[in-house]
């Protein structure tokens, strides 16, 4: 899953970066407020991290343009302003969740979790179809009258959860690869269909389906019960 970090801390910024990498992420990190706003414009991200004292243009002006816009990415404010005014207005602009300085890495990966599951419409970690379900906590796949659960690499994640948001949606070969790499990752040409072939070989062949000069989707189905 892709995500941005806007956070112009050097320290704090590597460290994240690094951690969230380690996590499974692919990140895009960002050091103004300009560049935030430029690249949630693109789009293409699975969460946002946002510190609002961002040099240039801050973090609360690119909050309120980015929902003015309707971009319902799902956003964390990450701040050392603990005021009660500056918590009620980054809620009142459109954050999902908000963060105070300094915090443990473990919250706010579970905090990710959290808003990424309220944007698919979920409050359980479980996402797709009665046949094929992907545990957003566990980054594992259960498949349909298997019992034992299947581990993914962060890429092959990355892939299943961007068609397992919305199951019979065709994404292309763009959107999946904006999904699955960070800035500045060589992607060759055909990425996307290796990595597609190897899900293919772990799952069967039939879960992920080629639509011929469009893209891939994920056959729709019921979504899965919540455990």
């Amino acid at each position: 899953m892709r995500v941005l970090l806007a956070e112009d801390d050097e320290m704090l910024g590597q460290g994240l970066a690094q951690a969230l990498a380690g996590a499974g992420w692919s990140v895009d990190w960002v050091r103004d407020g300009a560049l935030a706003a430029s690249a949630l414009a693109d789009g293409g991200y699975t969460c946002v991290l946002l510190d609002l004292g961002l040099p240039g243009q801050d973090g609360t002006d690119v909050l309120r343009r980015t929902r003015q816009r309707g971009d319902a990415t799902p956003v964390i404010v990450l701040t050392a302003r603990d005021g009660l005014d500056d918590r009620v207005l980054g809620l009142d602009l459109g954050a999902d969740d908000y963060l105070l300085k300094p915090f443990a890495f473990r919250e706010l990966a579970a905090r990710m979790r959290a808003v990424v599951r309220r944007r698919d419409g979920s409050a359980h970690s479980l996402i797709g179809t009665s046949a094929l379900r992907l545990d957003l906590s566990t980054r594992e796949v259960m498949l349909s009258g298997h019992d034992a659960a299947l581990a993914l690499t962060a890429r092959e994640f990355a892939l299943l959860h961007a068609l397992l948001e919305r199951p019979g949606a065709i994404l292309s070969r763009e959107q999946l690869e904006n999904r699955i790499y960070g800035w500045g990752e060589e992607v060759s040409s055909n990425a996307v269909d290796v990595l597609i072939h190897g899900m293919r070989r772990k799952l069967g062949m039939d879960v992920i389906r080629n639509v011929r000069g469009l893209g891939w989707r994920v056959p729709a189905g019921p979504a899965p019960a919540a455990p």
